[in-house]
């Protein structure tokens, strides 16, 4: 089973591709599952959301046993986006996210993160670095409630630019204003203080600080 993700930038695109329509054209072309990812008015309070370039208005998962190409231009056409970015990625799950029915927002702050390897690591270095070393470091210094990395194998369109990983974690909805809800520092400032700086050093050593595209969503899942 391969899983792509999409990037996209069209404005509003939340109810074209949370429509029906969008869910039968990819099971008629071998997906099993998709995932909708969208900055929009329930995140719209969260502090961060930054990137290089465009800005990223959704993110689209999908599971498929079809071509990735199908998938690619089936969510672009329904998302009316010109040039989607989109990748081909080897999916690792570190927390499982807390279940919900299809088609129900999860009741969390899902921050995706697009990640550039820095020039003086190599992909296996890096890769090695981010799931080893820094995973652990980042669940135990935020309040995160799920944690899934996508190493990426393929970059799928011409328009698409070069990341190394794309990386999902859920907060509670409480920290998307409040650093404490965010890092689990129950209101202790000094330990708010010991927990960045730990993960900040974490996050210096494989280069993740740097051109980083983090989107806060809503998300959304269904079983195709």
């Amino acid at each position: 089973m391969t899983k792509v993700i999409l990037a996209l930038h069209v404005t509003d695109p939340g109810a074209r591709l949370a429509a029906p329509a969008l869910r039968e054209a990819l099971t008629a072309d071998g997906a099993t599952a998709v995932q909708l990812n969208l900055d929009d008015a329930d995140v719209a309070p969260a502090a961060m959301r930054f990137g290089p370039g465009a800005p990223i208005t959704a993110l689209v998962s999908v599971w498929t046993g079809g071509d990735p190409a199908a998938v690619v231009h089936t969510v672009a056409d329904a998302a009316r986006e010109p040039t989607p970015h989109a990748y081909r990625v080897h999916e690792q799950v570190r927390l499982d996210p807390v279940p919900v029915p299809d088609g129900v927002r999860s009741d969390a702050l899902v921050n995706i993160a697009l990640l550039r390897r820095p020039d003086s690591m190599t992909r296996e270095e890096y890769l090695r670095y981010w799931r080893i070393r820094h995973t652990p470091v980042a669940i135990r210094t935020q309040n995160t409630v799920a944690y899934i990395q996508n190493a990426v194998e393929e970059i799928l369109t011409p328009a698409t630019p070069e990341v190394a990983a794309i990386v999902e974690e859920h907060f509670p909805m409480a920290a998307m204003t409040d650093p404490h809800a965010f890092y689990g520092s129950r209101g202790d400032d000094r330990e708010l203080d010991r927990r960045v700086t730990e993960l900040m050093a974490s996050v210096a050593r494989f280069g993740a600080g740097t051109g980083l595209d983090l989107v806060p969503t809503s998300r959304y899942h269904w079983t195709l």
